[in-house]
């Protein structure tokens, strides 16, 4: 994933995840894209306190002011980002040399909760103010937008991702972090039946 309105989008979702399923996120990712402007980092770094209160009001959303707060905060520092690199994707994707770490991975149990670059990640995102980007979060990031391929080498996703040359259909987020296959489900939780059942109720 390098579009920027897109990574955007799963940084805020990553924060808003912190301590809670995922499952949770996604049933509410619709209402996150309408009450963060569809997640345009250039009019949510503009929130103020209207905008913060209508989003501590919309049972849509976690209702938690500290990570909403931490969007907006992030909106702005997502702006600094661009500006200096000239895309956020430019940025960010340094942290895995430009291209997607292709794992092996054979079991669950085999999937980290963090790596090294993901432990380097949250500490200069820390470093540019962002908020609510620790080193589990970060990796959860990664996997998400594609940075590190964490499908085990039984899904027929891993052998999708590990081909540069293949067009990769696009596929909703439940399916990016997982698929058919096993897969990390959220950075809070790599609990592959608790992944079966969010697949069966989709």
């Amino acid at each position: 994933m390098h579009d920027d309105l897109r990574l955007f989008e799963f940084l805020i979702l990553e924060g808003a995840q912190a301590g809670l399923s995922w499952d949770t996120i996604l049933k509410k990712r619709e209402n996150y894209h309408r009450g963060f402007a569809g997640f345009d980092p250039a009019k949510v770094a503009r929130f103020g306190a209207r905008e913060l209160g209508a989003l501590m009001r919309n049972p849509g959303v976690v209702r938690n002011r500290l990570k909403i707060a931490a969007a907006i905060s992030n909106a702005k520092a997502f702006l600094a980002a661009q500006r200096e690199f000239g895309s956020f994707d430019r940025y960010i994707w340094r942290f895995v040399g430009g291209r997607p770490r292709q794992n092996r991975r054979r079991a669950m149990k085999q999937v980290p909760a963090s790596t090294p670059e993901s432990d380097a990640m949250s500490r200069d995102l820390k470093k540019r103010g962002f908020r609510f980007v620790g080193s589990t979060i970060c990796y959860a990031f990664m996997q998400a937008v594609g940075m590190v391929n964490d499908h085990l080498v039984t899904c027929f996703r891993h052998r999708q991702l590990s081909r540069p040359s293949l067009r990769v259909p696009r596929l909703s987020s439940l399916e990016i972090r997982g698929g058919p296959g096993p897969g990390r489900r959220s950075a809070a939780s790599a609990n592959i039946a608790g992944r079966a059942r969010g697949r069966a109720s989709r």
